[in-house]
């Protein structure tokens, strides 16, 4: 447990914010399964593609996930989204 004033507020803030990234990792995670999983080529790939990688970009700048892993994700998805 914390003692201190500030170690108490730490705790507080840890709690939210790790309740925040815990959302956002989800919607990642959940744009990126959308795009695999709606045949490739159609209108609704290209949707699903642009909020991934909208998230995706988000994500790296965040540091919610390592930016080399979201430019990785990016690229594999694009490869995906573009197969007819």
């Amino acid at each position: 447990m914390p003692r201190t004033r500030s170690a108490k507020k730490q705790l507080r803030r840890g709690k939210i914010a790790a309740a925040r990234n815990k959302s956002q990792r989800s919607a990642l995670r959940t744009a990126v399964k959308k795009v695999r999983a709606v045949a490739a080529g159609s209108l609704d790939a290209a949707a699903a593609y642009a909020e991934a990688v909208k998230l995706l970009d988000r994500g790296g700048r965040k540091r919610l996930i390592h930016p080399n892993t979201a430019a990785r994700q990016k690229s594999r998805l694009a490869k995906l989204a573009a197969k007819k």
